[in-house]
């Protein structure tokens, strides 16, 4: 691969996954304080990645790949992606700014996908050198994080027309990415939406965890959704900031995988990651910028193992068990359930619960945190009943 080949790729990823950082840690935090919206409401706008999630298949494999050169597509989602973000300060509705994140996420999450197209277009070993381009992502998402926490306007507009600007830049950027011309050969529906990988549901191992990865993203989605307004509560300072090594533990924790991959197998490994969602929990119910500060930090930190443990290895898991034949539908199946259907149940039920739990002005933070606990801790229980005299999933 040329130099300026890698040069585009690594900034494209880095910019990718900037505006999606910029924005979407914080957003919670932002409708609460300039919207005033409550707990359901905010479930509702995260949930509207969970829609995308589950839509953008369609659109990347019977649309995109069929008619469009990926990079000019992408150019004109992010441009018009940027006005969107736009949009989103001059709302003062919170129903009015759910719809205009619900269209901006039908036109964001598609270029993920688009994006890792036109890497993979340009490389000769992507084993080897993908990972080395999708890191300026993580790169990027962490950067977001720390100048949106520094600049302190995690609480303001700012977010969004920093996302804005970056969406804008992306979006001419693209045009001159390498080329990555239509597919001849298209998918039809079924092969968009991954039905082809439904025979893996004829092993009862798999469909155990495959459910157990739906429900996982329950505790999930409470992250996603209330972390950052939760630390704002608690007066954690610059909290955008301290998010990110959430990510810096992600980066690290992923180069670990393939050692404990065959070391332990896949079993315990997943045990860890649903393990690691209940303490992570238990530590925010606990903890507080006082004395007990370390509990956040732990909290944050240990998000390395809950998704890298948990979704990284459930990937790698889902592709062993599917086979080159169908492993490209597997992934995608496994990502319209996890991402797509989990976080979407998730998102709602997370905005329930913290209204649920909200006195005034005031949240009852103790009794939020445990519901994800107590929702990991029972996947957990299922997980090792089914499992107990069962060797059944294994590296």
């Amino acid at each position: 691969m040329k130099a300026k080949t890698r040069t585009l790729l690594a900034s494209m990823m880095f910019l990718e996954y900037f505006i999606w950082g910029s924005w979407y840690v914080t957003m919670g935090t932002y409708m609460t304080e300039h919207l005033h919206a409550t707990g359901f409401e905010i479930g509702a706008a995260y949930s509207a990645l969970a829609i995308a999630t589950m839509i953008s298949p369609f659109f990347v494999g019977l649309v995109a790949d069929k008619f469009f050169a990926a990079q000019k597509i992408m150019g004109v989602l992010h441009l018009i992606g940027a006005m969107l973000l736009f949009l989103t300060t001059k709302i003062e509705i919170s129903t009015s700014f759910y719809w205009v994140i619900l269209v901006y996420a039908l036109l964001y999450m598609p270029t993920i996908a688009l994006s890792n197209s036109i890497a993979f277009s340009q490389m000769t070993d992507p084993g080897k050198q993908f990972p080395w381009i999708r890191v300026f992502g993580t790169l990027g998402w962490i950067i977001a994080g720390v100048t949106i926490g520094q600049l302190g306007i995690e609480k303001t507009a700012s977010t969004f027309y920093l996302a804005a600007g970056i969406s804008g830049l992306l979006g001419f950027l693209s045009f001159i990415l390498p080329n990555t011309p239509p597919k001849a050969v298209t998918r039809d529906v079924s092969s968009a939406l991954g039905t082809e990988a439904f025979v893996l549901f004829k092993q009862r191992p798999y469909c155990i965890f495959f459910i157990a990865a739906i429900l996982v993203c329950i505790p999930l989605s409470f992250y996603y959704g209330f972390a950052n307004q939760f630390l704002n509560e608690v007066n954690l300072e610059n909290p955008a900031s301290k998010m990110t090594l959430g990510q810096l533990s992600e980066a690290g924790f992923i180069l670990a995988i393939p050692f404990l991959f065959n070391r332990i197998g896949v079993k315990k490994m997943l045990l860890m990651g649903m393990a690691a969602w209940i303490l992570r929990y238990i530590f925010f119910a606990y903890g507080n910028a006082g004395n007990n500060i370390w509990m956040l930090y732990a909290g944050i930190i240990l998000h390395g193992i809950c998704y890298d443990f948990f979704f990284v290895t459930g990937y790698m898991y889902t592709e062993k068990k599917a086979g080159d034949k169908i492993k490209n539908a597997a992934q995608g199946l496994f990502t319209f359930a996890t991402y797509g259907v989990g976080m979407f149940i998730g998102t709602w039920f997370s905005g329930f619960t913290v209204d649920k739990y909200k006195v005034g002005e005031l949240h009852n933070w103790q009794s939020i945190w445990l519901v994800p606990a107590y929702i990991a801790l029972g996947v957990l229980i299922l997980f090792l009943i089914y499992f107990k005299e069962k060797k059944t999933i294994q590296q």
